[in-house]
């Protein structure tokens, strides 16, 4: 009885000296609308909750004391309130959004403000597309600073993206942030994804993305499909005539459906496109393939409970292309033509599980894209024996590419590090890149699989309001290099109190000796057909990259306005480049050769500002060289040159939107492009002998307007739309005539002239 006496009396002395506990509650808007899933967190504790589906939330076990209590959410600017914890207390947030500080994940792989971002990020939102009247993934990218893309062949039209005057091959693409835009895709692959698939595009130029992986020395290219938000639908037709020459029709669906709960929904998308062949000298041949694409894809997405989230996402591209002779005729009988018949499916699954007051978080993986392809490149002979053996054996040819991704990420906030915060991410990926291309006739094969095992880590310290470093490494063991490789990279964010962002970044990098899009391209030139193959003593090249920029943005009530320049340098050790080896009786041929080294250096200035929502200006401009140290060989019995061949000096882009109410909008867009130099090879009637090229500079103006009706009785929008591409017709005036033409001599815009005109209809 004395001893349960004594337990109760000290039961009770701990009881009146433990320290009462309090909570925070409130409710969470975004101007005016309930905000579920919203993140809340006490600062340097372990403390942390997310809003439930009314956007309520509630913190429970707090000691009384101050606190910074901080809200966040893609999307909407992240708010902190400091508050004296002395009772319960209720606290409500309303968010808001702001054109300057959109979510990005890109560049650091996990949800940061581009103003927090230590690297530079660019956006291009679905509206931003769909008012620049981009058709697909290539015309749109085209409007991101520091990027070009170009159309590098008169038959086939495949295109490449170019970053900081380097190539597609050093150009990473990226579906939902995984790597399985394989080298065969990166052929055609910019012109088969269509926008209505898209949600937004990150770009990150330069070697600060070498997280990514071994090509990301250019930069990355971040393509993030559909997110299922709201229930809503959209359905679009438009028609575009090109220069008179041709038609193209697209019809492009979306619709989406969440549920009462949210945490399940779905996100479905449809397109077509018919677009017949265009003849821009009148010598039956084309300058723009015939496209026949249909696509449809969608994005599903479950919360099993408030923290887990498992996404998947599915894709399935088809495509029709053929170029050459006008005539109506298969393929092996036009005196000259490429036909190729694309099927590829794309997919990836996505889990994560947010712990420990969502200061931790586990993201597993496993993404994949299969392309089978059916292909003709062939010139029909002039010789008796040559035809009787090309009807015989015509070079019909097959492709594979199995792209395969699977992995894990581990990211852990630590809320008290050093009196800042930091969030540590590591996790291993194992990437399968399996290619198989080949033409019988031609003798010509492409027979290889790339593995790669790669594992990195990041530190993002934000070791004060002012001052982050971002630094890292990814160690990667590929099997066609001898020794795993580390690539650091370091960057470096300091903000100042007069809205001024100072960045600098370091990172090395690699590209494998493998076989990229522009080994895959097999191009027409004197009567022949040109192939490339790679050396047996090919080795990896290696970069070292520099950058740093100034960042200005200024805000008030109607007005914000701003600009970033930066500067950039990268040095490519033992670098790739296209050696000519001869010929044989098919055509020339060309090796992928190691050289010494090249350089390719410049700055590249931003600037943009919006008025009241009303009016937004936005544009990008670029100087820069790109040059071998020791001058190489491109055109056998030429001198060899230092310059990249394909490669401006100077380019950049402007868009002017206006935007006076919800209904009317207009878009005035602005492309240039500088003289480069190219090669010019002999064969074609007008060109008798081998020779380098400056191409003239373009100018290439774009005008949309649209008008929405809203039919409020039935909850929708008809919009109605038109306007030119290219108004001026910049266009190339010396395309090669007939069939030993130059295919490869091909340059400024992809598209001469074109009206279009179409009709939107969506729920409001």
């Amino acid at each position: 009885m004395i001893y349960r006496i004594i337990l109760i009396i000290l039961a009770s002395i701990q009881i009146s000296n433990a320290q009462e506990t309090y909570s925070i509650s409130g409710k969470i808007t975004a101007e005016g609308q309930l905000l579920p899933f919203a993140t809340v967190y006490l600062e340097t504790t372990p403390l942390g909750t997310a809003s439930n589906s009314e956007g309520n939330y509630k913190l429970d076990g707090i000691d009384s004391s101050t606190y910074t209590i901080v809200v966040s959410m893609t999307g909407y600017i992240t708010q902190r309130k400091k508050i004296n914890i002395k009772a319960n207390t209720v606290l409500n947030f309303d968010l808001k959004t702001e054109l300057l500080d959109e979510v990005v994940v890109t560049g650091t792989r996990t949800f940061k403000r581009k103003t927090n971002s230590a690297v530079i990020v660019n956006i291009l939102n679905s509206k931003n597309l769909n008012s620049l009247q981009a058709c697909n993934l290539s015309e749109g990218l085209k409007f991101q600073p520091g990027l070009r893309v170009e159309t590098d062949c008169q038959t086939c039209n495949y295109t490449q993206l170019r970053i900081n005057g380097l190539g597609g091959g050093y150009s990473q693409i990226l579906i939902n942030g995984r790597p399985i835009f394989s080298p065969l895709t990166g052929l055609y692959g910019l012109e088969q994804i269509p926008t209505n698939m898209i949600e937004r595009i990150e770009t990150i130029r330069g070697g600060g993305s070498s997280l990514y992986g071994s090509s990301a020395i250019g930069g990355v290219v971040n393509v993030i499909t559909k997110v299922p938000q709201t229930d809503n639908y959209d359905i679009n037709y438009t028609y575009q005539s090109i220069n008179g020459g041709a038609d193209d029709h697209i019809i492009s669906g979306n619709a989406t459906v969440v549920s009462e709960s949210k945490k399940t929904g779905i996100s479905l998308f449809i397109n077509n496109r018919n677009r017949d062949l265009y003849d821009h000298n009148d010598d039956n041949y084309s300058e723009l393939t015939t496209l026949k694409n249909n696509s449809f894809g969608a994005n599903f997405f479950v919360l099993p409970t408030e923290n887990q989230k498992l996404e998947v996402n599915f894709s399935k591209l088809n495509e029709y292309r053929y170029g050459g002779e006008m005539v109506d005729s298969p393929a092996y009988l036009t005196q000259q033509s490429e036909e190729r018949t694309h099927d590829v499916l794309l997919g990836s699954l996505d889990y994560q599980i947010n712990f420990n007051n969502d200061n931790s978080s586990i993201i597993t993986y496993f993404a994949g894209q299969q392309t089978d392809r059916d292909h003709y490149t062939g010139i029909f002979p002039d010789e008796d024996i040559d035809i009787q053996n090309h009807i015989t054996n015509p070079p019909y040819g097959t492709s594979k590419t199995v792209t395969l991704q699977g992995g894990f990420q581990f990211n852990h906030r630590l809320n008290d590090f050093l009196n800042g915060s930091n969030v540590l991410t590591f996790g291993s990926e194992y990437l399968v890149d399996d290619v198989v291309d080949t033409i019988e006739s031609y003798n010509y094969k492409i027979d290889q699989t790339t593995k790669n095992l790669g594992a990195f880590f990041q530190s993002d310290w934000e070791i004060t309001s002012k001052l982050n470093l971002l630094s890292g490494f990814r160690v990667d063991n590929n099997n066609l290099v001898d020794n795993p490789i580390i690539s650091p990279r370091f960057s470096l964010l300091y903000k100042s109190e007069s809205n001024i962002q100072l960045r600098a970044t370091w990172s090395t990098g690699f590209r494998a000796p493998q076989a990229f899009d522009t080994d895959l391209h097999i191009a027409f030139a004197g009567g022949g057909v040109s192939r490339v193959s790679l050396d047996d003593d090919l080795i990896e090249e290696r970069s070292n990259s520099f950058s740093a920029s100034i960042n200005y943005d200024k805000s008030s009530e109607n007005f914000i306005a701003g600009f970033t320049l930066e500067g950039f340098y990268t040095r490519l050790k033992d670098v790739f480049y296209l050696n000519p080896i001869g010929e044989d009786n098919f055509g020339q041929l060309f090796e992928k050769q190691n050289g010494d080294a090249a350089v390719v250096k410049g700055i590249t200035l931003e600037a943009r500002a919006n008025y009241k929502k009303k009016v937004q200006l936005e544009a990008g401009f670029t100087i820069q060289t790109s040059e071998f140290e020791t001058a190489v060989e491109t055109i056998e019995g030429l001198s060899p040159k230092n310059e990249f061949l394909r490669t401006p000096n100077q380019y950049g882009f402007a868009t002017l939107s206006i935007m006076p109410n919800e209904k009317f909008n207009t878009n005035l867009n602005y492309v240039y492009t500088g003289d480069m130099l190219l090669a010019h090879f002999e064969g074609a009637p007008e060109q008798t002998v081998n020779e380098y090229k400056t191409t003239p500079t373009f100018h290439e103006f774009s005008w949309r307007s649209s008008y929405l009706f809203e039919l409020d009785n039935l909850n929708t929008g008809l919009e109605i739309f038109g306007g030119i591409k290219n108004i001026f017709n910049s266009y190339q005036n010396d395309f090669d005539t007939g069939k030993n033409r130059d295919s490869n001599y091909v340059y400024g815009p992809g598209m001469p002239r074109t009206f279009f005109i179409g009709l939107r209809v969506k729920s409001l």
